[in-house]
């Protein structure tokens, strides 16, 4: 069966960086005047990658949600996700910069930066 293949493939490499996405607020949440993003960090290994928001702005408060635990994908990776709530001024201001990260261990972290003014061209 192709699971057990693909794990002892995968306990060979030692080491998978996960795909990251991020994902930005909708415009109906923006009019309620918040913000959420989600990151997804898709097909790592092993389980033990952490995920999660790095900020920076003028005085932003930002709530960074609890990560997901690791969701094991059939082919043996895993998936995690992470969100973050910034108030839609802030958001809009374009005063902010997300990005998210994972890291394993002490190997440096796979990045995915976004800014609002990059979401707002549309």
């Amino acid at each position: 069966n192709s699971f057990s293949w693909n794990t002892k493939i995968l306990q060979k490499l030692g080491r998978v960086e996960p795909a990251l996405t991020v994902l930005p607020p909708s415009r109906s949440e923006l009019a309620q005047g918040k913000a959420t993003l989600m990151c997804l960090a898709n097909k790592g290994f092993p389980s033990d990658w952490s995920v999660s928001w790095k900020v920076s702005g003028a005085g932003v408060s930002a709530v960074d949600h609890r990560p997901s635990p690791a969701l094991p994908l059939k082919d043996g990776l895993y998936s995690w996700s992470v969100g973050l709530t910034l108030t839609a001024q802030q958001w809009r201001e374009g005063a902010v910069a997300v990005s998210c990260e994972a890291r394993q261990g002490s190997q440096s972290p796979v990045s995915h930066t976004l800014s609002a003014l990059q979401c707002s061209q549309d």
